[in-house]
């Protein structure tokens, strides 16, 4: 028999659940950084295509300022706070 969940798990599931999105949301941005080069690069002096290039691009850039950014803030509340906010946990050790 399984054993029944309980609220210890939550932390290691929603932990689990934070480094998956994290990646996830790296490989798309790593993703859209291709197709954004690609779309430019094949563009042949099309100027609505190269703008269509240039905003994917943008939004690209954008998004990892935006992930770098959440994860400063974080790093900066943790060292002013001295709690560790880059953890979950419900239970005290």
């Amino acid at each position: 028999m399984a054993a029944a969940p309980t609220l210890d798990k939550l932390g290691e599931v929603y932990g689990n659940l934070v480094s998956a999105l994290l990646a996830f949301g790296g490989i798309a941005l790593f993703v859209m950084l291709l197709i954004g080069g690609f779309k430019y690069l094949t563009s042949g002096g099309d100027p609505k295509a190269a703008e269509e290039a240039k905003k994917t691009l943008t939004y690209a850039i954008g998004g990892v300022v935006l992930l770098a950014a959440s994860f400063l803030v974080l790093q900066l509340i943790q060292d002013i706070t001295g709690a560790n906010v880059t953890e979950f946990s419900i239970t005290r050790p």
